[in-house]
Parts: C-alpha cells; structure tokens; sequence
C-alpha cells in the first residue's frame, strides 16, 4: 500500500468526522459507524427517535463533500432528503420520462436519488413496490427506466432512518432489503451533559450546519474507498469471519443465519474502521465494533430479536478471544 495514499485517506476520514463533531454532538459513535460505511461504499440505516439528529447529520455530511466539476452536468447534486410517505411512487424517486411536445421527443426527468448523498426519511412508511425501486438502485446504483439505464454517481451513499417504536402505518423492511446496508445503526438518547450543551449552544450550532465549508472532495472520497481495500487482514481474522458467519447458521436460537454477502460485507466494514482509526490493517478491536451493525439486521431470530446482540456476543465471543491467543493485534 502506497504510504502517501494511505496517510491521505486518513487525513480525509478524520477531516470529515471532525467537522462532523462540530455540529453534531454527543453522536461520536453513529459518527464514526456512518463515516466506516461511506469509506466501505456501503449504505447505512439508522434507527432513531423523532427529533434525534439525523436530518442534520445527514445533511452536514453532504455539505462536507464538494461534488465533482461534472456533478452538475450530470443531474447529480450534494445532497437530498427524501420524505418517504404511503402515496409515494417510483417516479417520485427515480425520477420520470416525460414528452417534450417542442422537440417532439421523451425527456428524461431526474429524480432525488441523483445525488452524492440521500436521506431517505422514514423509509418504511412507504409501500413495497418503491422500497424495491429505490433499494434496487442501493445495489445497482443505476435507475433503469422505460428500458433505459441511467448511472447514478459512482459516490452514491444511502442515510435511511425508521422509527423503532411508531410501526402503525409502516412497510416493515423485509431481511433481502435490509441486506442492502452494510450498517443498521440503532441511536439512542443523549445523556443530560450534553443535552445542556445542545440547549445552551443551539443557535451557535445551527449557524455552525449551515455556514459549514467542505473539508474533502468526492474524489477524496473514491481514492480513500480504493485505499481501504488494500487494508490488511490476516488470515486468523478472516477465518473468524468465517466461523462466526457459520456460527449463526448453527445456532438454535437464529432461524437464518448470516450470507456470504454478509461475510463479505463485515470485511469491507472491518478494513473501514480500520483505516478510520488510523491503521494499515485490522485486528479483533475492529471486529467488535463492527460485528453487531453488520450482521444483526440480517439475522432472523426464534421468538423475536430482542436478545439478538446478546446472543450475536456469546456467538462471536469464543473466535474473537481465539484470535487475541493468536496474537493478531499487529
């Protein structure tokens, strides 16, 4: 791995979670996991409370990325939010062809999803056939319209939110969806410390979202994705992936165990956090940190999931101690 690149890649991960921090407070651990994904090119799915901090996140993170010159040109803009509702259409997302009765043609209209970053709001409140259409494109990134395919922007990054608690008049995302983020983030309440903070200093850091200057480009994004492949991982750790994995297929407490696109995203997620900590390679501190956003959305438990990080940690927790007797810290 080429020194420069890598110091690079860090210095842009760093730059991004530090201005991050400015505006949003007491979220350093959410931070840092939607930081992992966007270097790991996955998506992520928050779990919040209304009024939790996540339509600014969201929309800071974007303003921190300056677009490509040729951004404009093509439809693609930093950022967009998207209020997921029950009468919500493909189109509303996508986008839509329309006929042009001047030039006599069928234009193309880009929908929100042309962006670097989305918020897609609430997303389970709407219905199954624009949950498919908008989590097809997660994928693809492409949006194949009237039998023609338009690319989305190779930066494409997803922030979904549902609210754990309000489930009436909601579309529960079913397990082939949720596969599509590499991190389901379940964000809790602040602590009172800093909930004063918030409260004494709120317009300060209101100003401080909007008037906020980029810190990277979206090209500093793409090359610190590329250097995050070439992060290390030894074997040891690779073989506990493995083991876990086929843990949960095991298990009698899990009806459906994890994939093997579930493997390999905890390895795109450990070689990301990696790198956001500042190192070349991964060890089992990173596989802790991960292992729960990545895998426990795709786990299907008997009697519910109430208990399924506790059951995850005493899966995992034989390999992960196997890996620090193998001494793999590096």
């Amino acid at each position: 791995m080429n020194d420069v690149g890598l110091q690079k890649a860090i210095e842009t991960a760093h730059a991004v979670r530090s201005a991050l921090t400015t505006v949003i407070k007491g979220r350093l651990d959410t931070i840092q996991l939607v930081i992992c994904a966007l270097l790991a090119d996955g998506h992520v799915l928050l779990e919040d409370y209304p009024g939790s901090g996540k339509t600014t996140l969201t929309k800071t993170l974007g303003r921190l990325i300056a677009p490509s010159p040729v951004a404009s040109k093509q439809q693609i803009v930093q950022f967009r939010r998207i209020q997921f509702t029950p009468d919500l259409l493909p189109g509303d997302v996508l986008g839509v062809t329309i006929y042009d009765p001047k030039s006599a043609q069928f234009q193309f209209i880009h929908g929100p999803v042309f962006a670097h970053v989305v918020l897609a709001d609430e997303i389970n409140r709407t219905g199954p056939k624009v949950q498919a259409a908008f989590l097809e494109c997660m994928a693809e990134k492409q949006v194949t319209i009237d039998n023609h395919t338009y690319p989305l922007d190779e930066f494409f990054f997803v922030v979904g939110t549902q609210n754990p608690l309000d489930i009436a008049g909601t579309y529960p995302l079913p397990i082939v969806q949720l596969d599509r983020f590499l991190l389901k983030i379940p964000m809790s309440y602040v602590d009172a410390a800093t909930e004063y903070e918030i409260l004494k200093s709120h317009t300060t850091i209101r100003e401080q979202g909007e008037q906020i200057q980029p810190v990277c480009t979206r090209d500093d994004i793409i090359a610190a994705r590329r250097v995050v492949d070439q992060v290390h991982i030894s074997d040891h750790l690779r073989q506990a992936i493995v083991d876990i994995v086929h843990a949960t297929r095991q298990s009698s407490y899990i009806q459906f165990g994890a994939s093997t696109r579930a493997a390999l995203m905890l390895q795109s997620a450990l070689k990301s956090w990696a790198l956001l900590q500042g190192r070349d390679h991964a060890n089992e501190d990173d596989l802790k940190a991960v292992i729960g956003p990545v895998l426990l959305h795709r786990l299907k438990f008997h009697g519910g999931s109430a208990d399924g990080a506790r059951i995850l940690k005493e899966l995992a927790a034989p390999h992960i101690e196997a890996l620090v007797k193998k001494g793999t810290r590096a």
